[in-house]
């Protein structure tokens, strides 16, 4: 148990600080990913919104700091004491004020690395070592590998890796199966209502691919030109607000039912649909926004046009999100196809006001052009990308279970608390 380990400094551990670049590459549209402090989250690299950098620049900024796989990158400022860790296949260059933790495997298991930095034991060091800065706090390298903590056996630290590593591969595994589910919606979408697929195919004398034949025929044989540029023959030029509206139910804190999830700006994830986090109404100070299980929700501030997601539940929400409903069933998957499309989002960063904080309104949002299709197009979409959108709520609601339990089973496992036995017990069950 805990008491028995052998309280050990990171460099007597075999631990390797590897320091980064101080310096910032010029950005690509295309390329290797630059991970800065923001991209790391919950001990995980995220990588949306993530710099880009050439073949050139990647090669020069990886000379002193490469990332390999099991290395923990390290936040020593703004965040300091924050990791993540390198999974098989990255490859990417490392930000400003991070640096590279690297086991060599003697003493320390390089897959346990990841789970001992977000302990209690590591945060009590981030603490003792931390220096006060007047903008912001930091770390030094100097003092990193000076970071004490008791240490399991290896064949310890093998076992309670496998434990929370599975749980953790289960969620990741979830979180690709959801951005697969979300870019074959965005795909569908983008053939049937934007580049008019299955129209030029008959056009050109064509079955459309992939459509069964109820589904085809619904689908006109030509184009026409309108307002909007050539559009489906049948189909009408018009915006957003025919189909949409935006939902104006407020409610005060003392009207909020106890255990309500909250969702604000900073639960949405960028440039994805699928909302897995969100907070409690118990944090509620001020009147907010109710919403309905299905309703899409949108960040009305111009850094967040981006975050455009489908409500998991009933709950409440920031007044900073527009709440989003079809004037019927069938338009649900048109409205979410467009408003979460790059060219809304573009819209709404020219049509946006403020000098501060530039925001959009529904009014704007709902004169967005569009080529309105028959309704029983709207509903055959709706009915295609339903069930893809019910898979993205059941694995983020999966995963939110697991990650509560790798989080519960975490500090236990650390401290020696639970056993490796009662953790696997705990996870079958």
């Amino acid at each position: 148990m805990a008491g028995e380990w052998k309280r050990t400094s990171l460099r007597e551990a075999g631990v390797t600080l590897i320091d980064c670049d101080h310096r910032t590459p010029p950005a690509t549209v295309s390329g290797y990913p630059y991970v800065a402090i923001p991209q790391l989250k919950e001990g995980r690299i995220v990588l949306n919104d993530v710099r880009r950098i050439s073949s050139e620049h990647f090669a020069e900024w990886t000379r002193k700091a490469k990332p390999q796989q099991h290395d923990v990158i390290l936040s020593r400022r703004c965040n300091p004491g924050e990791t993540a860790y390198v999974p098989a296949g990255l490859e990417c260059a490392l930000g400003q004020n991070l640096v590279l933790l690297r086991a060599d495997g003697k003493k320390l298991f390089p897959q346990f690395l990841r789970w001992l930095v977000r302990g209690a034991d590591w945060w009590e060091q981030v603490g003792t070592f931390i220096n006060v800065g007047a903008v912001f706090d930091s770390l030094k390298c100097a003092d990193i590998p000076n970071f004490s903590m008791p240490l399991p056996p290896l064949p310890e630290q093998k076992a309670i890796a496998a434990v929370l590593g599975a749980l953790d591969d289960k969620i990741e595994l979830n979180r690709r199966m959801n951005a697969t589910l979300e870019a074959m919606a965005r795909a569908l979408f983008q053939s049937w209502f934007v580049d008019f697929d299955p129209v030029r195919a008959k056009l050109d004398g064509r079955q459309p691919v992939g459509l069964d034949p109820d589904t085809a025929a619904l689908f006109p044989e030509h184009l026409e030109d309108s307002p909007l540029g050539h559009i489906p023959k049948g189909w009408s030029p018009g915006k957003l607000g025919d189909i949409g509206t935006n939902s104006r139910r407020g409610v005060l804190p003392n009207d909020i039912a106890p255990n309500t999830p909250y969702i604000a700006l900073e639960h949405m994830p960028r440039r994805s649909i699928a909302l897995g986090d969100w907070g409690d109404s118990a944090d509620v100070a001020s009147g907010k926004s109710t919403f309905s299980k299905g309703d899409i929700l949108f960040g009305k501030l111009r850094p967040y046009f981006h975050k455009v997601g489908v409500a998991p539940f009933d709950g409440v929400c920031s007044t900073d999100i527009l709440v989003l409903v079809p004037k019927s069933p069938e338009w649900f998957g048109f409205l979410l196809g467009h408003t979460s499309s790059d060219e809304l989002i573009q819209f709404t960063n020219l049509a946006s006001t403020g000098t501060k904080m530039p925001r959009t309104n529904w009014r704007d949002i709902s004169s967005f052009k569009v080529s309105l299709p028959p309704k029983p197009i709207a509903a055959a979409f709706t009915h295609e990308i339903q069930p893809m959108l019910d898979r993205i709520q059941a694995n983020l609601h999966q995963s939110r279970t697991l990650a509560f339990l790798r989080d519960t089973l975490l500090p236990k496992l650390l401290s020696g608390e639970l056993s490796v036995v009662e953790a696997e017990q705990m996870v079958s069950a």
